[in-house]
């Protein structure tokens, strides 16, 4: 059996080389941090929630007589809901996502791993147990959690051109967050969200662009290759490929907005200009909501 002694030191071992992203991650989830998420319901649990009017179908036992006495109308009791949410968390590393416009702007990747981590952080500081999926283990709730999920974030690897949501695990009537910049093949997300819905999984699709994908300032001669350099593109007018970059990069947006719309999920798309701080308060609301 595992001491606590060599657990504790698993953790430090494992958190020795990860301070500036785990610290960045924990100030910005305290920066937004409301409340323990998800646990303000009623539902099972030993806690006193509240006292709401008695409705039709309410059995008698569960009236509170001594505060009814009170009034003329009948309350019940209702408990805090205490059970723990598995929340499933997929970030796009591809090499799509370390794309930057401006080197004094955060890349996708970054904004991307920072906000998961932190959205993890407020997730176990409720109660709840996330998983990332390329761990590829169950959900958990603890800081040994979020250390071995920063660890991952900042370890190296080789990786494609473009990413694809994969969740191996995937507990029914858990909740999911997928965060890319969905520049890729969107073929296999359809299929995990419709493997997501079947399982009754309901989530947030987040699209991380940055600003410069969004404006398409080009102009004259000019080469578009892929951060892996697989694709390589070159034009002597690159502004007249504008109107037709931006009318696709709008049908892209709409497919994942009718993706998410047709599974019962929600799609947002956030900027790395943008405040990181906006983009997790949204997170942490959205999933709130689809409990």
């Amino acid at each position: 059996m595992t001491t606590y002694a060599q657990l504790r030191q698993r953790a430090e071992d494992l958190a020795a080389p990860l301070p500036p992203l785990l610290a960045e991650a924990e100030h910005l989830a305290q920066a937004v941090l409301l409340g323990s998420h998800g646990r303000r319901r009623s539902g099972m649990g030993d806690e006193f929630w509240q006292y709401r009017p008695a409705r039709a179908g309410d059995e008698a036992r569960m009236i509170d007589w001594r505060r009814s006495a009170r009034s003329d109308a009948h309350f019940v009791r209702e408990k805090e809901w205490q059970a723990a949410q598995s929340v499933l968390i997929w970030v796009d590393e591809a090499q799509s996502m370390a794309f930057s416009g401006d080197r004094n702007r955060t890349t996708k990747a970054d904004r991307a791993k920072l906000l998961a981590l932190a959205m993890s952080v407020l997730l176990i500081h409720g109660g709840e147990r996330v998983a990332l999926a390329a761990l590829g283990t169950p959900p958990r709730s603890s800081q040994l959690q979020l250390l071995r999920i920063a660890q991952h974030f900042t370890a190296e690897k080789e990786t494609e051109d473009y990413g694809t949501p994969v969740i191996r695990i995937m507990p029914p009537h858990s909740r999911a967050l997928f965060v890319s910049d969905f520049l890729g093949d969107l073929d296999g997300l359809e299929r995990q969200l419709t493997r997501a819905a079947d399982r009754g999984v309901r989530g947030v699709v987040y699209q991380i662009l940055d600003p410069l994908e969004e404006a398409f300032p080009f102009d004259g001669r000019t080469i578009f290759e892929s951060m892996g350099g697989t694709l390589v593109h070159e034009t002597l007018k690159a502004g007249e490929l504008k109107d037709r970059y931006m009318e696709r990069l709008a049908e892209r947006k709409a497919r994942l907005a009718d993706l998410a719309q047709a599974t019962d999920w929600q799609y947002a798309c956030h900027h790395t200009g943008d405040s990181a701080q906006s983009a997790l308060l949204w997170l942490y609301g959205a999933l709130e909501r689809r409990r």
